[in-house]
């Protein structure tokens, strides 16, 4: 009888083991054989789920939102008020530091090989910030997109921080004092 293959699982199962390829080589440098002989593969099986190094890229790129998000909001989840909301969220910052780190070299490593038009046209990119940003509405209960690019450009600014060996940044202090802001400006806004 043949082997039954989930298609979908193997397909995930993969993306998961080309986030490390990605962020030990790098987007630039790692070609698909490589990626392949990286995941014990064949360059045709690697083709046959994903086309291209670039739709390889996008794939992973949904599949860590939708893995981001998952986990941030389980996280999250049980915090009573914005202020309790945002300290869970420095030490889910905190709890995953390395992973983000890596997540930001990577992102920052493929755009670098992309002309600026290419990123901010791909639908796949602009679904995974529409996914983040209403997970940022849940998150506040607001339905403030200049809010929610906010908080997501001042978590992605901790984690750059990190990135570049700032070791004075501390997560859970920084989401703290945001906190402190947002609830201060939020009954005010609604005004």
């Amino acid at each position: 009888m043949p082997k039954i293959v989930d298609h979908e699982q193997y397909r995930k199962e993969l993306l998961k083991k080309c986030f490390d390829l990605f962020a030990e080589k790098g987007y630039g440098s790692i070609t698909m054989r490589q990626i392949a002989e990286g995941l014990g593969v064949s360059t045709g099986t690697l083709y046959h789920y994903f086309p291209s190094k670039q739709s390889l890229f996008e794939q992973l790129a949904q599949e860590i939102c939708e893995q981001d998000v998952s986990a941030a909001l389980a996280e999250l989840e049980g915090a009573q008020t914005l202020q309790e909301a945002m300290e869970a969220l420095g030490r889910y910052l905190v709890n995953n530091e390395d992973y983000f780190v890596k997540w930001t070299y990577i992102w920052i490593d493929f755009c670098q090989h992309q002309e600026t038009n290419v990123i901010q046209n791909t639908s796949i990119f602009k679904h995974t910030n529409k996914q983040y940003q209403q997970a940022v509405y849940d998150f506040l209960g607001v339905q403030d997109p200049v809010l929610a690019s906010f908080v997501l450009s001042f978590v992605n600014g901790l984690i750059l921080e990190k990135l570049w060996g700032d070791e004075t940044v501390d997560f859970i202090e920084q989401c703290a004092l945001l906190g402190k802001m947002l609830t201060a400006y939020l009954p005010q806004s609604s005004n």
